[in-house]
């Protein structure tokens, strides 16, 4: 028995990843509650636009490294061509909102407390992103974050603008 459960074990730990929605495919369009209380947040509003969106938690250590680091990237980009969304997936939106006010950030944050969006989004990891072109199509899909990972990201975003320019 002993055997089996190791076996179980390796083939556990040695076994792909379980993958988000894959990059090719168009993301599923939804609308969230804004943190603030301020209206919706409704992924269909950025058609057009490149978009990154981040699903993130108060709780996630990789959270905190990366929305500064987020705001940051949305600022070198031009408004009307890119933009960042984030979902919050905390059970207490206070939480969220208290988080956000020791770190705002000028890109809108939605709370889905019951994760469904997540869900449709195939979520494995905290935080994930997808990089989405101006039809709506993910791009590339962005496990963890580490403060390396902004110069990758910034030459994806720079890609897919001067794609979706043509």
């Amino acid at each position: 028995m002993r055997r089996f459960w190791l076996v179980v074990l390796a083939t556990t730990l040695l076994a792909p990843a379980a993958a988000a929605l894959e990059e090719g495919k168009p993301a599923p369009l939804f609308s969230v509650p804004l943190l603030d209380g301020n209206g919706t947040l409704s992924l269909a509003d950025y058609r057009g636009k490149v978009v990154y969106l981040d699903f993130w938690a108060s709780w996630c250590a990789p959270c905190l490294v990366s929305l500064p680091l987020l705001e940051e990237l949305r600022r070198e980009f031009p408004g009307d061509r890119f933009q960042i969304l984030a979902v919050n997936v905390d059970r207490d939106s206070e939480k969220a909102r208290r988080f956000l006010g020791e770190r705002p950030v000028g890109y809108p944050s939605g709370a889905d407390p019951e994760g469904r969006v997540p869900e449709r989004f195939e979520i494995e990891t905290m935080p994930t992103s997808f990089l989405l072109d101006g039809r709506g199509v993910i791009r590339h899909v962005h496990r963890g974050f580490r403060r390396g990972d902004v110069p990758d990201l910034r030459e994806q975003i720079r890609r897919l603008l001067a794609q979706d320019a043509r």
